[in-house]
């Protein structure tokens, strides 16, 4: 049983981008995916916190994008082979909350990040999340879409309250 999250981080970040795309260009596109990322990993690490939940997850498959899709008024159109559209089943609408959340209050961001400490993810090498918990201007600039409040909020709300739950009981303690 695959137990890597490295799947469904990938498809919610790059949900996460396409529908607040960065501003700018190469680079602006490079720090928005960086923040993203990060945002989605610390998400999917709270979400599923064990080796066990995580290959649940990987078996069973976590959603798609389509719930999202509808709420952001995105759309897969020009997405025409299976091969545009396959990796769209990958994305997990609570991640994606939980990161839009994330990306969109600083202290939340903290305690999640806090939160994960002594955890199955962050018992190897030390993660780094500084995009996320302290991005300068130019990841700001970058990522202005994707940490706007307003903008984000629809899929921030969706799962908010699971989230704060989740911080409040730790990751551990739920399945």
């Amino acid at each position: 049983m695959l137990t890597d999250l490295s799947p469904l981080i990938a498809a919610t970040a790059r949900w996460l981008t396409g529908a607040y795309p960065p501003c700018g260009g190469a680079l602006s596109s490079a720090l928005c995916e960086a923040q993203a990322r990060q945002a989605v990993t610390v998400a999917a690490w709270l979400r599923y916190p064990t080796e066990l939940d995580a290959g649940l997850v990987t078996l069973a498959g976590p959603g798609g994008a389509a719930r999202l899709d509808w709420i952001t008024g995105a759309d897969a159109a020009g997405e025409d082979t299976p091969q545009d559209w396959a990796w769209r089943t990958w994305v997990d609408e609570v991640v994606a909350s939980w990161a839009a959340g994330l990306l969109t209050d600083p202290e939340l961001a903290g305690t999640a990040v806090g939160a994960l400490a002594g955890g199955e993810h962050t018992a190897g090498p030390a993660a780094e999340f500084r995009r996320l918990l302290d991005p300068d201007d130019g990841d700001r600039s970058a990522a202005a879409l994707l940490r706007h409040p307003d903008l984000l909020a629809p899929v921030a709300d969706l799962h908010r309250d699971q989230l704060l739950e989740r911080l409040r009981t730790g990751p551990a303690l739920a399945a």
